[in-house]
């Protein structure tokens, strides 16, 4: 059984305490937070430390789940040496650990929110190591919870971080936007969902290049035209003709 200890309270943090409580492969011997009823709810209070000098219960991996500018000081402080001490992050590089512990990235590809249950099992684990050793460590510890496991090192994990915002809080942000020019013209949201469902699981059969749709890739004029007149919002014009613009620039006709 893989012993393991947890730093961090945070949406990530508690949802990899979920995840791993649930394998039979892992035992959490200790977490960390700074404010104990953050955890209370996933844990006995016993196993709880709210300082970094009280982790002291021998652990064979020891995750770090905190915000990337805190990782540096987090690791810097750890009570022990020559662990293996890993990191969560998708952007922050493997040095950021201090060079006193083994290092390595835990990376779960995923958006995490408060209270939204996950399924681990189809989440991408993202893993790096300095060491052979460590690195089977941590795929060992990917696999109890997941079944997507992926050697991924620094550089590439920092190009899967800037795809995932694209992907992810880019896109999000659209549905805000959508969201609003609904309510603005008294629209039910709820009738744009099915479309946005769609348009996720189109990509599952085809490439998103060939998946695109619209008057940008028709190089429809007149209906971009009339769009662009529609929007008052300066912010959601702008948005428009940038999107636009860069669907057109694909070069890719009908």
């Amino acid at each position: 059984m893989i012993r393991l200890s947890i730093i961090g309270s945070g949406n990530v943090a508690q949802h990899l305490i979920k995840a791993f409580a649930k394998s039979e492969a892992i035992e959490i011997v200790q977490l960390f937070s700074r404010k104990k009823e953050a955890l209370l709810s996933l844990i006995d209070e016993d196993k709880i430390a709210t300082d970094l000098a009280q982790l002291t219960k021998p652990a064979d991996l020891y995750v770090i789940a905190v915000s990337d500018n805190a990782i540096s000081e987090v690791s810097q402080q750890l009570p022990f040496q020559n662990k293996l001490v890993v990191h969560t992050s998708g952007a922050a590089p493997l040095n950021s650990l201090h060079s006193k512990n083994r290092r390595g990235v835990f990376y779960p590809l995923q958006s995490f929110s408060k209270n939204k249950a996950l399924d681990f099992s189809v989440i991408p684990m993202c893993l790096e190591a300095e060491n052979i050793s460590d690195f089977e460590l941590l795929e060992q510890t990917a696999k109890a919870i997941s079944n997507a496991v992926f050697a991924i090192n620094s550089e590439q994990r920092k190009a899967l971080h800037v795809a995932a915002v694209f992907v992810n809080n880019f896109t999000n942000h659209l549905y805000q936007i959508g969201q609003e020019i609904c309510d603005e013209n008294k629209v039910p949201f709820e009738v744009l969902k099915p479309l946005i469902q769609e348009t996720a699981e189109k990509i599952n059969i085809l490439d998103p290049i060939d998946a695109q749709t619209g008057p940008a890739k028709r190089n429809d004029t007149n209906t971009i035209e009339a769009h662009l007149a529609f929007l008052t919002n300066e912010n959601q014009k702008n948005i428009y003709k940038i999107l636009t613009q860069s669907i057109q620039n694909n070069g890719k006709k009908l």
